[in-house]
């Protein structure tokens, strides 16, 4: 992979597009970070980058650790549980998730596509020994994740080629795509109307997916059936295929009668 750009590198921005980027930076590290850390990658001016630090801890946004170091703040967490709790399209999917998690007993997600990254809005945790650990809120990878190959699966073509020439592909796994691999899946998942992730971003980890959209590909999205390979074989995830593809179509039907337009 290439160098991490600032996070207002290469694009003109106002002040809460910086902050913003700021602490999109701060809360997708590994840990906390250091000023000198920030200061390496933020692409501001020491002092501009010290008051933006200033602002984001005062609002609760971030926080400062003994060590002076920065982690995101308790504030986020109210921002996104309330976010999460009024979310009108988790609210629809949440029944068919709960139906689709009984069926197959298996750990069910419902993402969202968000830039080049999947956004987890909701999961359903399976009733076996062993659990998935991912999370709400998480961002995954579209090119090697389920839902993200099921939501690239409907893109259509010049807007498919311009969000594949903006990834940069790491290798999680051995079997993780490359952009010539992933565009020669593209037209097996459309014709299946499901995605497989067969441990492309996890090893030991399978997954079947389906797409969901608007009918102006405003909204793009998928449900997910998750497990370890052991149990989820290629043969049960081809099985699980046609209810995962049915969830999703019951979610979009409901998109359509609950969140269509008010009278």
């Amino acid at each position: 992979m290439g160098a991490r750009k600032g996070p207002t590198e290469g694009r003109d921005t106002g002040t809460l597009g910086k902050l913003m980027a700021l602490l999109d930076l701060v809360t997708h590290a590994e840990g906390p970070m250091r000023f000198t850390d920030i200061l390496a990658v933020a692409g501001q001016p020491r002092g501009t980058l010290h008051r933006q630090l200033v602002h984001l801890a005062e609002e609760g946004l971030l926080e400062v650790d003994d060590d002076g170091r920065y982690l995101p703040g308790l504030r986020l967490l109210d921002l996104a549980s309330r976010s999460w709790a009024r979310n009108e399209f988790r609210l629809v999917a949440e029944p068919h998730l709960a139906a689709l998690q009984k069926l197959t007993g298996e750990t069910v997600h419902l993402g969202v596509l968000r830039g080049t990254s999947i956004i987890y809005l909701d999961k359903v945790e399976g009733q076996q020994p062993v659990r998935m650990y991912s999370q709400i809120g998480n961002a995954s990878p579209i090119y090697c994740t389920g839902v993200g190959k099921a939501a690239l699966s409907i893109l259509p073509p010049e807007r498919l080629k311009a969000m594949l020439s903006e990834l940069e592909f790491q290798r999680f796994t051995p079997n993780t795509h490359t952009a010539e691999t992933l565009a020669a899946e593209m037209d097996e998942i459309r014709d299946r109307g499901c995605a497989f992730d067969r441990e492309e971003h996890e090893v030991g980890i399978h997954c079947v997916a389906a797409p969901i959209w608007s009918d102006n590909l405003s909204f793009i999205g998928g449900v997910s059936v998750t497990g370890p390979a052991y149990r989820l074989t290629m043969e049960r995830l081809q099985d699980w295929a046609k209810p995962v593809r049915e969830t999703a179509e019951n979610i979009m039907r409901g998109m359509r009668i609950g969140l269509g337009p008010r009278r």
